[in-house]
């Protein structure tokens, strides 16, 4: 492993715990954006402890997935997904965190093998009403709620989002653990925030997040 890297993984895991001591969080978890990086890179980090691997593409993960054959990473897709999409994700993903409309849930489901857990979903909410990003609306996040629930091959985890960046992140953090804790009180067994991002993950953690998406700090500006 490359010493700086080595250094910057220490780092983020040092911040991340600093930041979440600070806030009471009974815990934090780390998922290293790998999209665009090489198996390669994966690999070096997962030889460090690393785990739990985020990808925007499907077709792109699933290569990486087929070089590194290994069965002990947790796969994230966290990108867009597109209905066409829906069994790629359901076979080969642990988690996704993009879920922003119902017509993905039946197809999601179905496709989930028995001999897998089920698919660990995440909710995406767009926060800031932003036309440039997915995520459903913070008033449809019930309704969807309900349908992920309704699904054996499905697992309902909590919330996903990505605030517009400026003077108001904080504020939309702020509004997403509200949002997270409304959704609680209904499905108490919903028990992760995604939310925070290289540049902003240490407030994303002092308004509550229980997981940070991090990638240009672990593995340098993206190709």
């Amino acid at each position: 492993m490359n010493d700086s890297r080595h250094a910057a993984y220490d780092r983020v895991r040092e911040r991340i715990e600093i930041a979440r001591a600070a806030a009471g969080t009974p815990r934090v978890d780390l998922v290293a954006v790998s999209k665009t990086q090489p198996a390669e890179a994966i690999g070096r980090l997962a030889r460090l402890g690393q785990r739990a691997f985020g990808e925007n593409y499907v077709q792109e993960a699933l290569r990486k997935q087929q070089q590194l054959a290994d069965p002990s990473l947790e796969w994230h897709m966290i990108g867009p997904l597109q209905s066409n999409k829906c069994r790629m994700v359901a076979e080969h993903f642990d988690w996704l965190h993009s879920l922003d409309r119902l017509a993905l849930i039946g197809p999601l489901g179905r496709h989930r093998p028995s001999t897998r857990q089920p698919l660990d979903v995440l909710v995406q909410v767009n926060i800031d009403d932003e036309a440039s990003k997915s995520g459903c609306r913070p008033t449809e996040v019930r309704a969807l709620a309900r349908a992920v629930e309704e699904q054996a091959g499905l697992r309902l985890r909590g919330l996903m989002a990505i605030p517009a960046p400026g003077a108001g992140t904080r504020d939309a953090f702020r509004r997403m653990r509200m949002l997270f804790d409304s959704l609680r009180a209904d499905h108490p067994a919903v028990d992760t925030l995604s939310m925070g991002m290289s540049g902003d993950f240490e407030e994303a953690i002092a308004e509550g997040t229980t997981m940070v998406r991090i990638g240009t700090l672990l593995f340098g500006t993206r190709a």
